[in-house]
């Protein structure tokens, strides 16, 4: 479990086929030290397994199914990275419940500056759009962001400096690509009030990396 509060901008180093995948290493200087082989860490939002380390970098295998659900597939060495440890029992829940199950690839369709901070507008896949609503939680790469604004498929979020300077998202522009995970207990209240729709279908269409 993570709560989309990125500590720290990773570089993809070193990407490497094998036959179910790749297997990709990052550098994290400001935390490779406190990571072991096993442990879990959000990669742009996407849960994945440590399987090894080594000075300032951890490598991580993803398989076929990960790279086709994620923006994974698109990398390349160079590429900055949102890192988060799995959050620690008793550690305090600054942004929301993320699983680091991504449910969807979307497109960026604004990166633009509004004064002091960003307006950044994605365009809502139809497996993360019925569990978004005005000023409610998504995780974009991994980020905890409320939805300032939801016109149709369309969600409008403002970024403030603090989380510009402290992710990825300077590299944002329109037609960029970002893993979205919608928020948890909505999912869960959708689920829950299925039977109860005059279909009787649960929503069940978002996917899990």
């Amino acid at each position: 479990m993570f709560t989309g509060l990125v500590e720290h901008v990773g570089e993809v180093v070193r990407i490497e086929q094998n036959v179910e995948g790749v297997r990709l290493t990052v550098r994290a200087a400001a935390f490779t030290d406190e990571l072991d082989p096993g442990d879990s860490i959000a990669v742009d939002g996407t849960c994945l397994t440590v399987t090894a380390t080594l000075g300032e970098e951890f490598s991580f295998d993803a398989v076929g199914t990960t790279l086709s659900r994620t923006t994974i597939g698109q990398y390349v060495p160079g590429r900055h990275v949102n890192l988060e440890r799995a959050v620690r029992a008793g550690s305090p829940l600054g942004g929301h419940l993320v699983q680091g199950h991504v449910d969807a690839v979307a497109d960026v369709l604004e990166m633009q500056p509004t004064g002091e901070s960003w307006r950044l507008r994605i365009r809502l896949p139809p497996e993360v759009l019925p569990y978004c609503v005005p000023r409610g939680s998504l995780a974009v790469d991994g980020v905890s962001l409320t939805i300032a604004e939801l016109t149709e498929n369309v969600a409008q979020i403002a970024i403030i400096p603090y989380t510009l300077e402290r992710t990825n998202f300077g590299r944002l522009e329109a037609a960029s690509q970002v893993n979205l995970e919608a928020d948890l207990i909505g999912k869960y209240v959708a689920g829950l009030l299925g039977p109860y729709r005059p279909d009787g279908q649960a929503d069940s269409g978002h996917n899990e990396s």
